[in-house]
């Protein structure tokens, strides 16, 4: 018979040992499985090997429109400040860079290591090498969980097996998806998020390719679907960078819809429309004869400068002034409006994120199952998804941590 505060906690992630911490500081005898043969493989790699933990100018804008309302309440319940003090109180010293919450060792299996050394000393069990295949709800109210070992029997089970994004590093594969909607709930559809984009644009830079700051839109005829501005990088195969990668879910969604998206990247963000008039203007007016590759040597990135004359179907050996006043200001305009159509995106191989996942309509405000209560799903596993930055692994921190208090209670 299984202890009366049995939490069984299917996946051994970042919001799985948060999850197990909280539910056992609560009292409860806790179990978790993991699929791997240790925890923590996502965790480990995250932010470079440094692990971005959280941030602090973290808001409910910055996860997916599904999402937004209920990040509300949870990030006031177990926000950034609640997670540095979490972290504290496992005797991580945390440092921020510019907001971005960092471990001051600089390792990533430093988070790893103090979340399964609390684990171990408040007595958590560990099975590894095991997946779990089925959870049935018995008469009595406990549940039993079928693994590919063996069987588990407790009185709540947390599901925080992950997505779909790097199956091969983390052995996720999307099987709490099918689990989940055995037992009732809804998933949404899914798609690789925080992944580069793909082109077949033929002016592309083939070689080293192209870093550089720039306002991203991707717009789907005349319309934004969104819009991000930082390091965008330019190569034959398709761009990425991170205003890219935050934009990356939304426009997988639009392209597995069938609808058509381009990038359009300013690479003069700060300049307003008169005052990109008078630069231009100004190069107009520069003295002397010069080649057409000469007067855009001090205006951009050369291989920027060499894929929109290649568009325009310039040389840059003609002379400026055969060129003439009205092409040239054409060619000079063409650095606030570089159209690059998007053919494809990134595979979950090369994601970092899942988008979509279980409806949140189906869940209470602990994380617990509507329809089989006793039953809680966190982190990536459901439809939520943030930018690049800590927003997922506040994610994590936020859904293990409420989901471990509510199932140590039943």
């Amino acid at each position: 018979m299984a202890n009366e505060n049995h939490v069984i906690i299917a996946g051994g992630g970042a919001s799985g040992l948060c999850a197990a911490i909280a539910a056992a500081r609560d009292g409860a005898k806790v179990t978790v499985i993991e699929k791997t043969d240790s925890c923590g493989k996502k965790l480990s790699m995250t932010g470079n090997g440094r692990c971005n933990l959280a941030n602090l100018n973290i808001s409910a804008d910055d996860y997916n429109p599904n999402a937004r309302d209920r990040m509300k309440k949870w990030l006031k319940r177990f926000g950034v400040n609640e997670a540095a003090d979490f972290f504290t109180s496992l005797g991580l010293v945390v440092i921020s860079e510019n907001g971005y919450l960092y471990p001051i060792s600089g390792q990533a299996t430093s988070v790893v290591s103090v979340l399964v050394n609390e684990c171990k000393r408040l007595g958590v069990e560990f099975f590894f090498n095991e997946q779990v295949k089925q959870i049935t709800k018995e008469d009595n109210g406990e549940f039993t969980v079928k693994t590919s070992v063996g069987v588990h029997k407790g009185k709540a089970v947390i599901l925080s097996v992950g997505g779909l994004a790097g199956p091969k590093s983390t052995g996720s594969t999307g099987d709490g998806y099918y689990i989940c909607e055995k037992l009732g709930m809804t998933k949404k559809d899914t798609y690789p998020a925080l992944v580069s984009l793909n082109s077949e644009d033929e002016t592309l830079p083939k070689e080293s390719g192209v870093r550089a700051l720039a306002r991203v839109n991707f717009l789907i005829g005349d319309s934004v679907i969104a819009s991000e501005y930082g390091e965008v990088q330019i190569t034959g195969k398709g761009i990425s960078g991170i205003p890219v990668m935050q934009s990356s879910g939304t426009v997988a969604e639009h392209l597995s819809k069938g609808r058509p998206v381009t990038a359009s990247i300013n690479f003069f963000p700060g300049y307003n429309d008169e005052e990109f008039d008078g630069l231009v203007k100004a190069m107009l007016e520069l003295p002397g004869e010069r080649r057409l590759s000469e007067l855009l040597d001090g205006f951009c990135n050369s291989n920027i400068n060499e894929m929109i004359l290649k568009r325009m179907k310039l040389s840059g050996n003609m002379k400026v002034r055969n060129v003439g006043e009205s092409m040239i200001s054409c060619v000079l305009h063409k650095y606030r409006a570089l159209h690059i159509k998007i053919s494809g995106f990134g595979d979950y191989k090369k994601a970092q994120v899942t988008r979509g996942g279980i409806s949140l309509g189906d869940l209470d405000d602990t994380l617990q199952s509507k329809k089989t209560p006793g039953v809680f799903v966190v982190g990536e596993l459901c439809d939520v998804d943030g930018r690049c930055g800590g927003y997922n692994l506040q994610w994590a921190w936020t859904s293990g941590y409420i989901a471990g208090e509510a199932a140590s209670c039943l």
